[in-house]
């Protein structure tokens, strides 16, 4: 299998692309003019404890404060309390690593971790997930400092190995390695990226972590909250440092800035790695060279076609992504079962392609086409499992119900592709449904219907969109003079483009008062 990563740069944003053989897997966009938050560290101060939600919010300077959850509270947090507090001055280290029987003993509960908490509180806190809406980021008070190979955790002594990395002597060679460089009062997670690495190359990013580390305690004790105390790197480094892995066949690159900076930071992580960044020099742009523009039209949309002539719908709603699997045709009543197992099975494949894609979070509800073998529904639950395996984000499911429903949850850490891609309609507020011009017209008439009791102006301006105002001057004796005969008002209409088409307004012609709340 032929895999590439593509990036195609403008003066707006970076967009990358992951492709498997031609085919898109995974989109990431990476806006100049909006920051990457996950992973930033702050120096935030508790605003509020809620126990009621068992959540704290915590200032750290932006415009919502911070969601700190109790299941968010690190294990270690008097340990990083101390790299701030002023009791620390006396050069005590911190608990140096406990037998492991101990260490899960002297484990805080939640409700142990919540009594630790109060307002006005310093708190040392990491963003895990961005901004959705209205709603603020949230973090955790367990610090993590990710590398290449390797994520260095301070004041965890655990050492752990990615799941992915599956043979059991380079898990046990690893583990070898990360226990002969861990410095002391430090945990480590080793990364699937550090597969068949030396442990020079270990070495080398655990001394930039640690460095990272001392860094980030020197710009605590400078600094009084809230503050930011470490930027992570942007998108763009961010998908190199954990994506451009060995399996990987080339990377592409349409601007020459981006191409030095890439292999600057590959140069200094893993050297081997430069030789499979190439500048594209085509004259078509990058995207259409390599067939991924059409790809993400398609991403845009609600219906995704399937091989065999079925197609899934996928529909956002506040609080639940909804998807629908259908045949698209009719099949024999005696293939029924079979011709809907093979659609079910092809979109399960497409619809784990498109959570990843899109970066869809939060509770997923799938409703496929019924199926009456209980080892038929099985084989769908095994299919998403499977595919599931090639998700960075952390999936949860339960087994398809009798009503071809299946519920699935997917860790959300950011907006989704669509959302970061598109706005909200400013005049069906993103429900894709507008008011019909007649009951619109029924309202313009209601409105003077109760002017004509209480408004105090016989002369008054109605102002609409262009579109609203060919229907209210249609006719052999147009809306507006019918108004004006049944109401005894001189009415004045008047064209606004710039006017939400489902709005108008009243406005007095003598004195330019907006009149139009008063009589709603």
């Amino acid at each position: 299998m032929r895999k590439e990563i593509v990036i195609n740069s403008s003066t707006s944003q970076n967009r990358l692309a992951i492709i498997e053989d031609g085919k898109l897997v995974d989109f990431f966009i990476d806006h100049h003019d909006k920051d990457r938050m996950v992973g930033d560290i702050y120096y935030g101060r508790i605003a509020r404890v809620l126990p009621g939600i068992r959540a704290a919010f915590v200032d750290i300077n932006m415009k919502h404060d911070a969601f700190l959850h109790f299941s968010d509270i690190g294990d270690r947090m008097k340990e990083l309390q101390a790299v701030f507090d002023d009791d620390d001055e006396d050069g005590e280290k911190p608990p140096q690593e406990k037998p492991q029987a101990e260490k899960q003993e002297n484990v805080p509960s939640v409700k142990e971790k919540a009594a630790q908490l109060h307002k006005g509180q310093e708190i040392l806190v990491q963003i895990i997930k961005e901004p959705v809406k209205d709603k603020g980021v949230r973090v955790t008070s367990s610090i993590s400092i990710p590398g290449r190979f390797c994520v260095l955790i301070p004041y965890d002594n655990k050492v752990g190995i990615s799941k992915k990395i599956t043979d059991f002597r380079e898990r046990k060679r690893l583990r070898r390695l990360a226990k002969g460089i861990l410095p002391d009062n430090c945990g480590l997670i080793i990364r699937t990226a550090a597969k068949d690495q030396s442990e020079e190359s270990l070495t080398g990013d655990l001394k930039y972590l640690v460095k990272t580390w001392d860094e980030i305690q020197e710009n605590i004790k400078a600094q009084s909250p809230p503050a930011l105390v470490y930027k992570d790197i942007s998108t763009t480094m961010s998908v190199i440092r954990d994506m451009l892995t060995n399996d990987i066949t080339n990377l592409y690159i349409d601007s020459k800035k981006i191409l030095k900076e890439i292999k600057d930071y590959l140069q200094i992580i893993q050297p081997s790695l430069v030789a499979k960044v190439e500048f594209y020099r085509g004259s078509d742009s990058i995207f259409d060279y390599f067939k991924i523009e059409e790809q993400i039209r398609e991403l845009m949309g609600r219906r995704v076609s399937l091989p065999a002539g079925g197609h899934i719908v996928i529909e956002h709603t506040e609080a639940m992504t909804v998807i629908d699997v259908n045949s698209g045709r009719y099949a024999a009543k005696k293939e029924q079962e079979l011709n809907s197992l093979k659609t079910d099975l092809e979109a399960a494949r497409e619809i784990v392609r498109q959570l990843r894609l899109r970066d869809i979070g939060g509770l997923i509800v799938v409703d496929f086409i019924d199926l009456e073998d209980d080892k038929n529904r099985k084989k769908i639950f095994d299919e998403l499992k499977k595919e599931f395996r090639k998700d960075r984000a952390k999936i949860a499911m339960l087994p398809m119900t009798d009503f071809g429903l299946m519920q699935i949850t997917r860790e959300r850490i950011r907006e989704n592709i669509v959302q970061s891609m598109n706005e909200v309609c400013p005049y069906c507020d993103g429900t894709g449904i507008m008011l019909k011009r007649s009951n619109l017209i029924h309202s313009i008439e209601d409105w003077l219907r109760r002017y004509r009791n209480e408004g105090k102006f016989r002369k008054i301006r109605l102002i609409v969109h262009p579109s609203l105002a060919k229907d209210l001057k249609s006719g052999v004796i147009s809306a507006v003079n019918r108004y004006q005969l049944k109401y005894f008002l001189r009415i004045i209409l008047q064209e606004d483009i710039s006017l939400n088409p489902q709005v108008f307004k009243f406005i007095s012609a003598k004195t330019g008062e907006d009149l139009t709340d008063d009589f709603i």
